[in-house]
Order: structure tokens, then C-alpha cells, then sequence
């Protein structure tokens, strides 16, 4: 507690009362002392004389404002004046409150007591706001270390497409793998059969993030070219070389595996086929993913497929392998729905029309430039706002494979 006055009187008054009331007591008799005072310590609470040489209370109270304090200050002016415009005049300058002269002892009790108060509260607000201010930074760090995290685990997910480009011969695979986030729900690959087939896929799981992300890396396993013995896809004949399941059979299988074994309520859309690199006879299977797209050496289309329902969704599901043929020229086209339900600034859909469109655009390009053709295309019409994961496969086809060694 301080006491400003330049009446010595006044301050032994005010003293005894505040030190009856169990205060401890500095005095100052002028402004400039009590500044200095201020800074040497911290009062929680000054009452000041309003009438003082030099400096006046109002100075001495702007002043005190300006200081530098880690808590609030509760400051009382002490004085004769009762108009409103002077009072105001104090109130402006900073004051809290006014004591008049002569000073009762009930009322600057009762004074002290609001203030002590205001000063709990404040206390209590400072004690809040650093924990939360705690609490914050320790959540920035927590969210600084999941974003580093999901950078790492994005880096994990793009390799698991090890290979973006390959030729086989006179035909050739290209895939395309964006990520709307840091980790996304969609993977492509592809792995070869035998000497003269080679099987291409695109799945999207459901959702986004984390939980896509590791669904993803999952299936992966189940499909990889590296781990032929653990690729559900291929079976080994007696003769020592591999075969490959049915697609549709390779459908159903995934479906009771995530009903069965995964234990998880997400799902996802499929596009699985098997293409003979010499006769150019494709064997596919539909489950929920947009259709794939047959781009004919002489410029037409040909959508494959029935939609097929998702793989992990309903018991039983059914699925439908379905043939087409490619001829020297053709290119197969598989996209994820990031591309055909990719929305411009009026929520109007880029559909597979658009793609169609989009593809016709490109068909001068090859491999991953009309890959990343497509991408730009998409990224155009969306304004650079891409809400879904985009990935594609292409396969080209020029002819039958010469060497199948």
C-alpha cells in the first residue's frame, strides 16, 4: 500500500487507519517520490492526494498507468471535489475510485475491500491466462510434432508407389498419386503377373487422414509386386510360375478381409484389372470407383464397367469381371472420384463429360506429362482449391510385347 500526500498530517492518518486494517504502509509526500518509490516497489494499492504541488494526483496517476507492471494497480484519489466533470477528469486519467476528505474510517474500509477484490480477480485472470498461455504453447509443440509426423508419414506413403513409370515393351504404366493433405485415403500401383501380364490398380478408402492413410498402406500390402508370396492377388502354379485370381474373385476376397479381419468401419472403391501385354485383352473389376476410360488410337471413347458396389461395405457383396480389348494406340485411363467430383467455385461437378473432355485436351501428351496435364486440368477448374485426394493410372498400349522371356 502507498500513501501519497503532502500534508505529513494526513499521511499519519491515513497510516494508522490502513495499518489498523492490517495493510502494510509506504509513504511518499509528493508524485516524483512516489514514482520512484514505485519503482523500487510494487504497491497493489496507492491512494493520492488530488492537491499536490508540482506534480498533482492526476499526473502522478497517468504516470503510474504508464509504468511498466506485471499485476494490476488499484489506484484511490483522495479529495474535496464533488463535481462530475472533475470526477470524470479522474476516472479518465486512470483512477479506480475517490475517497473524500476528511477520510472515514467505514468508508475507506469499504473502499479497500472493492478493491481488494478487483485485485483478486485480476490475480485470478493473470493465473488463468498463463495457463492457458502454458497450455497453448504446449499444444502449438503438440501440433508442431504431429505436423512433422504427418510430413514423415506422407513421405512413407508416396513410397509406397516405388515405381511412378515403367515400360513393358510396347506398352507402358504411368501413375499419379496427390494427396489433398499431408496423407491421404488413395493409393495406384501396379505388379507384374508373369512374363506377359501385368496387373494396374487404383483404390480410394473412405475419409480422409490418419485412418485413410494407414488403410491404405495396408492394402498395399496385400497387393504388392515386391512380396509376390504375400500378394493375394497371385497364386503360384505347379509349374513354379505365377498366376493371378480372377479379378472379381480378388474383389471379394478383399471385401471379407476388411469385414472380417480389419475390424474397421472404413471402406473403399477399387479399379483392379489384368491386361495380357501381348494379346491386349483386359480383364477388370468395378467396385464403386469412377468407370475407367478406353482413349482409342483414333480419338474415341469407351467407359468400362457397371459401377460394382465398394469393397468393405455390405456382407457378401458380389462382384462382375468384365473384358475389353485394347488395340496398338489405345490407352487405359483410371481415376480416382477426386477427378470426376472435383468442384469449380459454384459447386458445379468436373464429372466424367469434363474428364472425357479433359482427356481430349491431353491426348497429344504421354505417360506422366498427360498425368500431370490431368492434374493441372483439375486444379484449373477448381481454382487451385482441390478438396479430394487425385490419383490416376495410365496404361499405354502400343502393340504386343515382343520379348516375354
Amino acid at each position: 500500500m502507498l500513501v501519497v500526500d503532502d500534508s505529513r498530517m494526513q499521511r499519519r492518518i491515513l497510516k494508522t487507519l490502513l495499518q489498523r486494517a492490517g495493510y502494510d504502509v509506504v509513504e511518499a509526500a509528493s508524485g516524483a517520490e512516489a514514482l520512484k518509490k514505485c519503482t523500487e516497489t510494487t504497491p497493489d494499492i496507492v491512494i493520492s492526494d488530488w492537491m499536490m504541488p508540482e506534480m498533482n494526483g492526476i499526473e502522478f496517476c497517468r504516470a503510474f498507468r504508464e509504468m511498466n507492471r506485471d499485476s494490476y494497480g488499484y489506484f484511490i484519489l483522495l479529495t474535496s471535489k464533488s463535481e462530475k466533470s472533475e470526477i470524470a477528469q479522474g476516472l479518465t486519467s486512470g483512477a479506480d475510485d475517490f475517497l473524500s476528505k476528511p477520510v472515514n474510517g467505514d468508508e475507506l474500509r469499504a473502499r479497500l475491500s472493492a478493491g481488494d477484490r478487483i485485485l483478486r480477480m485480476e490475480a485470478e485472470l493473470r493465473e488463468k491466462n498463463r495457463l492457458v498461455n502454458s497450455t497453448l504453447t504446449e499444444l502449438r509443440q503438440l501440433y508442431a510434432n504431429v505436423d512433422r509426423d504427418l510430413d514423415e508419414a506422407g513421405k512413407l506413403q508416396q513410397s509406397l508407389v516405388k515405381e511412378r513409370n515403367r515400360s513393358f515393351g510396347n506398352s507402358e504404366i504411368s501413375l499419379l498419386l496427390r494427396p489433398s493433405g499431408q496423407v491421404g485415403g488413395d493409393l495406384v500401383g501396379f505388379f507384374p503377373i508373369n512374363a506377359r501380364r501385368v496387373a494396374i490398380f487404383g483404390l480410394d478408402v473412405s475419409g480422409h487422414g490418419i485412418t485413410s492413410a494407414l488403410m491404405t498402406a495396408r492394402i498395399a500390402g496385400y497387393l504388392s509386386g515386391s512380396s509376390p508370396d504375400q500378394n493375394i492377388a497371385l497364386v503360384q502354379t505347379e509349374y513354379g510360375i505365377y498366376d493371378a485370381r480372377d479379378p472379381a474373385e480378388i474383389a471379394s476376397y478383399l471385401n471379407d478381409l476388411v469385414l472380417h479381419e480389419m475390424q474397421t468401419s472404413s471402406y473403399f472403391t477399387m479399379i483392379y484389372a489384368d491386361i495380357d501385354l501381348i494379346s491386349g485383352v483386359v480383364k477388370l473389376v468395378q467396385a464403386g470407383h469412377p468407370h475407367p476410360v478406353i482413349l482409342r488410337a483414333d480419338g474415341s471413347f469407351k467407359a468400362l464397367g457397371f459401377g460394382g458396389l465398394p469393397i468393405g461395405l455390405i456382407e457378401d457383396a458380389t462382384y462382375e469381371t468384365i473384358t475389353a480389348q485394347l488395340f496398338p494406340g489405345d490407352r487405359l485411363f483410371m481415376v480416382s472420384d477426386g477427378v470426376t467430383e472435383a468442384a469449380d467455385a459454384h459447386g458445379n461437378l468436373l464429372d466424367e463429360h469434363g474428364f472425357l473432355r479433359v482427356i481430349s485436351e491431353s491426348r497429344s501428351l504421354r505417360g506422366p506429362q498427360m498425368l500431370e496435364a490431368i492434374q493441372w486440368h483439375v486444379a484449373n477448374y477448381t481454382d487451385g482449391e482441390v478438396a479430394d485426394d487425385i490419383s490416376a493410372v495410365l496404361f499405354e498400349f502400343d502393340g504386343a510385347k515382343i520379348n516375354v522371356d
